[in-house]
């Protein structure tokens, strides 16, 4: 017997309440509640097709055999990285980012390089024919076309049917926000729906041990649109992020439940798909920059990899005497905080010029070591003084003016050694002089001797 009832949803957080009010007391949100109807069915119908329910019992923790889980080679470095050496069968993972950022093609060009594997392709938002059109572009020689079954289907009753005849090795689902079950009576996209369909695909994933590939829409906020129980239900949640005006793009790992969320994988845009940049490093900094003011080289971690960026700052006399400061890619806040470190302790006036400072190809960096890199571009720009291209740099600056000790400093070390920098400026740290390099390692205390050892 179908029972029917009408529920208020938020639409940030899930809750339910059975009447609507103005403030979410779950998560605080102001207006999110909406109306749906919420059609509730016995548990033989909700049942998955091909499933049986199983028969478990409480067992002493003792007893439980802990053994290795097993991963699936995806063939992508990158990818298998931030996951944390490979997809785990019966895991369930989220990809989320903006619209056009490359989703849906990092994920066919996976399955298309993946060979040996079966993998049923479930659109819900393109049709078999745009889908083949972008196989064709991003396919190589050899690519696993044979294993690649694609289905445009957004009833997951009829999703889970196919499924279980064609027994898949990977399911990808795109996009979770498109597909519907029967059990509830609402509208694709609700909060209702995303729940169910992400429950019951869970169920899917654990019981049949079949790795499954969630694509998620984001919000203007930049969070996965739904609400937050879908990140809580699912394994892994990773986020593409990148900016369309450049060719780079990160795929972050928010949340793993069998990996690490310090690790980060760099592709790069082209007209064939996206390519793995094993040495960003290369990438990101400009080879004849010599001669070039508003230019430092810092060693940055960004996860658990170590890369050289490129800061670049432009300083400049305020044209309308109220000065601005702008910057891409890095906090603007801290910028403006290590502007007054520079007035109060260095004696460099800054107060009336016009701030610009950009961290090159389009990343966006939160790690404090690159201070020091921003302060020594903003000094170059304004003095017009170019600093040497051997020099890299990694320091955190205090509001006094010191130069604070930094985190895997030897990982920063080795990866400019391994490019070729001679040198590199560092706060005093201990443990350094057990360090077995090439590389000149200068150390310094304070602001003044990152400069002096600089600009002389």
């Amino acid at each position: 017997m179908t029972k029917t009832k009408s529920v208020y949803v938020c639409s940030e957080c899930g809750a339910e309440s059975l009447k609507w009010t103005g403030k979410c007391p779950s998560c605080g949100a102001w207006n999110t509640y909406v109306e749906e109807i919420v059609k509730k069915e016995s548990a033989s119908q909700k049942a998955i097709p091909g499933l049986e329910r199983g028969n478990t019992k409480p067992q002493l923790l003792r007893d439980v055999t802990s053994e290795g889980e097993v991963r699936v080679d995806l063939h992508d470095a990158e990818l298998n990285r931030v996951l944390g050496g490979g997809l785990v069968k019966g895991s369930l993972v989220l990809i989320g980012g903006e619209p056009g950022i490359g989703k849906s093609t990092l994920v066919l060009q996976t399955v298309l390089r993946s060979k040996g594997l079966r993998a049923m392709y479930v659109s819900g938002e393109e049709s078999a024919q745009q889908l083949k059109m972008r196989a064709d572009r991003l396919s190589e020689d050899g690519d696993n076309t044979d294993n690649c079954y694609v289905l445009c289907e957004i009833n997951l009753e009829q999703i889970f049917v196919h499924a279980h005849n064609l027994q898949p090795d990977l399911l990808i689902i795109d996009s979770i926000q498109t597909m519907f079950t029967e059990t509830v009576d609402t509208s694709p996209g609700t909060v209702t729906q995303i729940r169910e369909c992400s429950v019951s695909i869970l169920k899917y994933a654990k019981e049949t041990g079949t790795p499954v590939l969630l694509i998620g829409h984001i919000n203007k906020e930049g969070s996965i649109a739904g609400p937050k129980v879908l990140e809580h239900i699912v394994d892994t949640v990773l986020q593409f992020e990148g900016d369309q005006h450049y060719m780079y793009r990160i795929l972050r790992s928010i949340k793993n439940r069998f990996g690490s969320t310090s690790e980060l994988g760099i592709y790069e845009m082209r007209q064939s798909g996206l390519r793995q940049v094993n040495n960003p490093s290369e990438l990101l900094l400009t080879e004849n920059r010599e001669g070039l003011s508003g230019i430092a080289i810092a060693a940055a971690i960004e996860g658990a990899r170590p890369f050289l960026i490129e800061t670049q700052s432009l300083v400049s006399s305020a044209v309308y005497g109220t000065p601005q400061h702008s910057s891409t890619g890095f906090d603007i806040r801290r910028m403006n905080m290590l502007l007054a470190v520079l007035e109060k302790r260095a004696g460099f006036k800054l107060a009336q010029k016009d701030v610009f400072l950009n961290i090159a190809g389009g990343l966006r960096v939160n790690d404090p070591a690159i201070d020091l890199s921003v302060i020594s571009a903003v000094l170059s720009s304004s003095l017009d003084i170019s600093i040497d291209r051997g020099t890299c740099m990694a320091g955190e600056v205090g509001l006094s003016g010191e130069i604070r000790p930094v985190t895997r400093i030897e990982q920063r070390i080795q990866e400019a050694e391994k490019l070729g920098f001679p040198r590199i400026i560092i706060p005093v740290m201990k443990g350094l002089d057990r360090l077995k390099t090439r590389i000149e390692l200068i150390k310094v205390k304070k602001v003044e001797e990152a400069f002096r050892e600089l600009f002389g």
